[in-house]
């Protein structure tokens, strides 16, 4: 895709209210504004009122449908861009009902193509359950469609602007699609979070008199239930992720509304019970200016990971701050809207901010971003609802002492918060995962050591590898002997850097460990990044998890190289004090830093104590400052970084820094501890030195030093102790 296809288009509300949204100027007609220019630049790919909500393409090679796709899978895109779209329209439609957007009128056309898409013989038909399994010729006896997603959508806009369109159909058009629904509704799906698809349809048809199975009902929402893990979280499948808040969060309110409270209150009164506590917490996920972690599959969904506030207010009891609730979902909504990289002919791209191929999924189409418009479901409030009229707070962001990091750890779904009073940042660490060792996106979605709101997660960079050289800088030797040295270098011909072979055998990882055996033919060494990882919990202070490479159940786990995870937070980021367990020498180790924007970039070196750091400050995409500093201690040979192109969600250039080392004696009793740090900044003041090297001593058990055995000891100079102990967790690894 070239950037003059892109036309330069961002959000600017013509409405705000500072005295009522005292962060974000947003007021309910502010939202209402949003959704227009959302559902303009969808429109303006309609030409006229037959067209499907079919949008341009750049993407061919992940995303479906696929040059041989089957039918099935064309009409899931026609289908899937209906409702998805619908999701914006519908509160809409409700609240304007004559709006009209590029000559059509959006109720209309909504209505129309509603019936299009169930009718057998339209153009525009996408298809029932029955008619797919009749031309599936896979005989899978469990077979689904990725129609069954769409029609909860569906379900849920004919209710927002059911005056509007659903009670102006006919009988006739009526029982039509309720047909089309009892199809999908009692037939195959997905057993994870879809089930809540065809409750809510079964919960559609029986809120308007409509026959349904009882028994798959409950079935389905005993199912539902019973994957809840603790602290409002559900398990979607194997992994944690959002699909717990935009599915079962928001499916279940709507669905207790619909059919729960009258017909399940035991189940009914669970969902509500699991959103209320959901609503402890969730706040803590979001960074200071309601930024949204990049976390997870199903990136492209963007800030619809907002949309279980909206929910908690669906239920009879509820606890959600509304000011607070608004102010996350008014923050997180800037957050995209505000970037000129966000749409691509009107359209959401597929990515994070802009396109961003390693985020995709082979299941999203164009249409799919779309699904973010489930932050916009809130529209359905009314404008006299708290949610509305409520100030906005920003929550415990306002009670923070000066540089106090607050930390919440979630064992069911293995989830560990940590906001930065400092640097306003929210870091997210996460457990309980398992990808194929082969799955480098889902290790990339799931398996960052550190997922950080304001320095999104980068794909394996490629490009040319830097060394430090570290006599270049000014140095004085301190009293412990070791050298002073700091310097402000480049990249581009200064001899403080030494570029190596930008065909290097081994690509470093951000915020994530990378692996080489180096006894095996050097042309041929492959890398590894840890495919699992286990969760132990947090003890006086510090979280403790475990990684294996190549973990599988076809071999022990003590034929697989792993490394015990030790981690706490510091005011401006994690320090990390892990422990390597090898069976298998000699290797080399390379952990990275966060991806760095790099949009013209001030590098510098610093050297104190024995430790190194290098330095970044620069700008992202949207000309914000950012700066990161990445601080090796012990365990450590060396420091350096790599340029990278098109592997940084946020901007087409980045810069990741990253540690390295080897072990190379079979059985040697070698250093087994590795200590580094990450701390950012949103602005170009420098560090401190204490905070570049925040370590007064750390003291070993071992005579030798190396953490074989014993407890370390961590001491840092602002006076707190931080003991690290990975004797006993064995005992408890959850997955």
């Amino acid at each position: 895709m070239k950037e003059s296809e892109r036309p330069i288009m961002t959000f600017t509300p013509t409405t705000t209210d500072f005295n009522l949204s005292p962060y974000t100027g947003l007021t309910r007609q502010s939202w209402i504004e949003a959704a227009e220019y959302l559902l303009g630049g969808v429109f303006g790919n309609i030409k006229n009122i037959e067209d499907p909500v079919v949008m341009p393409r750049y993407e061919t090679e992940v995303t479906y449908p696929s040059k041989d796709a089957p039918e099935w899978r064309i009409k899931a895109e026609i289908f899937e861009g209906l409702c998805r779209s619908f999701f914006i329209s519908a509160p809409l439609i409700h609240i304007e009902p004559d709006l009209e957007l590029n000559g059509i009128n959006v109720r209309e056309y909504y209505k129309k193509q509603v019936l299009y898409a169930v009718t057998k013989g339209s153009a525009n038909y996408v298809l029932n359950y029955s008619d797919m399994r009749a031309i599936d010729k896979s005989n899978n006896p469990t077979a689904c469609y990725q129609q069954t997603v769409e029609t909860a959508a569906l379900v849920i806009c004919l209710w927002l602007c059911h005056e509007e369109i659903w009670d102006t159909y006919t009988k006739e058009e009526k029982d039509r699609i309720a047909a089309f629904l009892t199809d999908f509704a009692h037939s195959n799906t997905v057993p994870q979070n879809w089930r809540l698809f065809n409750m809510l349809d079964m919960a559609f048809l029986y809120m308007n008199g409509y026959p349904i199975d009882e028994d798959i009902m409950r079935d389905h929402a005993q199912n539902i239930l019973h994957y809840y893990v603790g602290s409002g979280w559900y398990r979607d499948g194997q992994s944690f992720d959002y699909y717990s808040c935009w599915a079962f969060n928001m499916y279940t309110a709507i669905w207790n509304n619909w059919y729960g409270y009258e017909k399940e209150p035991y189940i009914a009164r669970k969902f509500e019970e699991n959103s209320n506590e959901l609503m402890k917490t969730y706040p803590m996920f979001f960074d200071r200016d309601g930024f949204t972690n990049m976390w997870g599959r199903s990136g492209i969904y963007r800030n619809a990971a907002t949309s279980p506030f909206d929910a908690n207010f669906m239920l009879r009891e509820n606890t959600m701050d509304p000011g607070l609730a608004r102010r996350i979902c008014s923050g997180s909504l800037l957050q995209f809207l505000q970037r000129d990289d966000f749409l691509w002919n009107g359209v959401p791209t597929l990515g994070f901010y802009g396109p961003f191929i390693p985020l995709v999924q082979g299941y999203s189409c164009a249409e799919s971003p779309m699904w973010l418009a489930k932050a916009l479901l809130c529209l359905h409030l009314p404008e006299d609802h708290p949610f509305w009229t409520a100030k906005e707070n920003n929550g415990f962001w306002e009670t923070m002492s000066h540089n106090e990091t607050r930390v919440t750890t979630l064992d069911g779904p293995a989830l560990c918060m940590a906001n930065h009073e400092a640097n306003g940042i929210t870091e997210l660490r996460t457990g309980k995962i398992v990808k194929d060792k082969s799955d480098i996106h889902g290790i990339w979605n799931y398996g960052k050591l550190v997922f950080n709101t304001k320095f999104p997660w980068e794909s394996t960079p490629q490009g040319k590898i830097f060394g430090v050289n570290w006599d270049a800088g000014n140095s004085d030797n301190n009293a412990n002997g070791h050298a002073d040295r700091s310097a402000d270098i480049s990249v581009d011909g200064n001899t403080a850097f030494l570029e190596e072979d930008q065909y290097s055998t081994i690509r470093p990882e951000s915020q994530q460990y990378v692996l080489q055996y180096l006894d095996e033919n050097i042309d041929a060494v492959a890398s590894f990044t840890p495919n699992a990882t286990f969760w132990h919990g947090e003890k006086e202070g510090v979280l403790y998890r475990r990684q294996f490479w190549e973990y599988g159940t076809d071999t022990e786990t003590h034929w697989r190289t792993a490394i015990d995870l030790a981690d706490f937070a510091m005011p401006y980021g994690i320090m990390r004090a892990d422990k390597i367990r090898l069976f298998r020498r000699p290797i080399r180790l390379t952990l990275g830093s966060f991806g760095f924007p790099d949009n013209g970039t001030d590098i510098q070196i610093r050297e104190k104590d024995g430790c190194k750091a290098i330095i970044l400050k620069g700008k992202d995409y949207t000309g914000k400052n950012k700066q990161l500093a990445f601080t090796i201690m012990d365990g450590w040979s060396d420091i350096k970084l790599i340029k990278s192109t098109d592997t940084n969600p946020d901007s087409k250039n980045s810069i990741v820094v990253y540690a390295e080392t080897t072990r190379n004696k079979q059985y040697g009793y070698e250093p087994y501890f590795l200590i580094s740090q990450t701390i950012t900044r949103e602005d170009l003041t420098d560090f401190s030195d204490e905070d570049l090297f925040p370590v007064k001593e750390i003291v070993y058990t071992d005579k030798e030093k190396c953490g074989g055995y014993g407890p370390v000891t961590i001491k840092l100079k602002n006076g707190q102790v931080k003991v690290i102990d990975f004797y006993g967790i064995e005992g408890k690894l959850l997955l």
